[in-house]
């Protein structure tokens, strides 16, 4: 059930310019998965929020009226994300080829600053199955790729060749993502459901 709607992408970017975020609406996306995903069960909705902003740099909300309003349209987003999960239907947003150098950027920021740091949340020494390390430790490998390919489309590699890598990275992420949630996050997700306190 879905408490707090959510208010769309153009609104959201509006919001977190307005606080003055430093993090990308794709990221935050991203992250709010990873944390989901995340076994760390002590890890709260406002503990990612708050990694948003540098430490100590959280907005400064004036009124207990700003705050709810600030934390319902974050948790807006998490609600969508959730219902994604519980139907494990992540998938990367589709992007132009038009950049490549930007699309690999963003690709490595969604997969390494996003989904993985939403999964340690902070944590360095979360104990984990070991399928599930691996697939953690293949998602940053992934993001590698990413970072790769931006070195080729500098050095003036052949363009199809680098979109036929990144097509096969993004499926490769997409897999992964399906297959921890599938085994990691659904057996549990009824206790997954999180509110802000």
């Amino acid at each position: 059930m879905q408490e707090n709607k959510y208010i769309g992408d153009e609104k959201m970017n509006k919001l977190l310019e307005h606080y003055s975020c430093p993090t990308p609406l794709e990221i935050v996306k991203m992250r709010f998965i990873g944390a989901i995903c995340s076994p760390n069960l002590e890890l709260r909705p406002t503990d990612v929020i708050s990694s948003f902003w540098p430490a100590g740099q959280s907005p400064r909300l004036q009124t207990k009226e700003e705050a709810d309003l600030f934390f319902k349209f974050f948790m807006g987003l998490w609600d969508e994300v959730f219902a994604k999960i519980k139907n494990n239907k992540i998938k990367l947003e589709k992007l132009p080829f038009k950049n490549l150098e930007y699309y690999c950027q963003r690709r490595f920021a969604e997969v390494e600053q996003g989904f993985v740091e939403g999964f340690w949340g902070g944590q360095t020494d979360i104990k984990l199955p070991a399928y599930l390390a691996e697939i953690i430790d293949s998602l940053s490998d992934l993001a590698g790729v990413y970072a790769s390919l931006e070195q080729k489309i500098t050095k003036g590699s052949d363009k199809d060749e680098v979109i036929n890598a990144i097509n096969s990275a993004d499926g490769m992420v997409e897999k992964a993502i399906a297959f921890l949630i599938e085994n990691s996050v659904l057996p549990r997700i009824e206790s997954l459901q999180r509110t802000v306190n």
